[in-house]
């Protein structure tokens, strides 16, 4: 191999590896938020919404859909909204999401109409899932926008602090 392909192998891990880094940065604030909704008694999701361009979080929630009596106050939705309010804009295209549960069906669509760039999760959800399982919303011909999707970030600690409330309740 020849300097200037090394060069280029070892400039790509090192963005690549910066790039993981924030990554885990957003997904540790995500999961900040979802224990705080432990904390309050919701189901435990948290999500943050990055602008792209700034590095900058401009919207961070959890679930309130206790707290709130609504069905539609799941933490993407509550980030949508406040991003969307933030940016002055219903599209959010140079914006990125990162929530500890794969959306579900509502979520996923909700994204969709708000053009989010990617989207990084943390745990799969079989049961109730919209991207990977279930009606898979990003893959339906209707769906006109599909953002990049990472799952499985900190899959983890995110899939072991839903067990642990839902150990709870039981």
């Amino acid at each position: 191999m020849g300097y200037v392909q090394h060069l280029t192998k070892t400039f790509k891990r090192s963005k690549l590896a910066l790039m993981n880094k924030a990554n885990n940065n957003f997904m540790e604030a995500a999961m900040l938020e979802a224990e705080n909704a432990f904390e309050r008694g919701e189901v435990p999701v948290g999500c943050v919404i990055v602008d792209s361009e700034s590095g900058k979080i401009i919207a961070r929630t959890s679930n309130r859909t206790e707290e709130l009596d609504d069905p539609t106050a799941h933490a993407e939705m509550l980030a949508i909204r406040n991003a969307s309010k933030n940016a002055g804009s219903a599209r959010l295209p140079k914006c990125d999401m990162y929530v500890t549960l794969e959306p579900c069906p509502m979520c996923a669509t909700a994204i969709s109409f708000a053009r989010i760039r990617r989207v990084y999760f943390g745990a799969y959800d079989p049961k109730s899932g919209g991207v990977d399982h279930g009606p898979r919303i990003f893959e339906q011909s209707s769906c006109h926008h599909k953002p990049e999707v990472y799952g499985g970030i900190s899959e983890t600690a995110c899939g072991e602090m839903l067990k642990t409330f839902f150990r709870q309740k039981r």
